[in-house]
């Protein structure tokens, strides 16, 4: 099933008599998707962008400094991307 399309059991507001969905409940299954397609697209950065930088040699295995150069690299990440996102929602709009 793609993102964008849904079942109607999903987007029932339980309300009978209902024609579709609430605004609420359509609201709440966007953010879901929003939510799961920012952490495919995070998940996928964090790998190309920390493979591209550590793996130097690919192999059926990693050395001891590839390995710690990924965990270091997706740490990183991971706390740059704190850092952007409270910035970002902390400021006066």
């Amino acid at each position: 099933m793609d993102p964008f399309s849904s079942s109607s059991s999903s987007l029932s507001s339980g309300a009978s008599g209902s024609s579709g969905p609430s605004a609420e409940a359509m609201m709440d299954q966007l953010k879901a998707q929003l939510a799961q397609a920012y952490a495919e697209e995070f998940l996928e950065t964090v790998r190309s962008k920390c493979f591209e930088k550590c793996i130097t040699k690919p192999g059926t295995s990693l050395s001891g400094s590839e390995s710690s150069c990924i965990s270091r690299c997706v740490e990183r990440y991971i706390e740059a991307t704190g850092i952007i996102g409270r910035a970002l929602f902390s400021s006066p709009r």
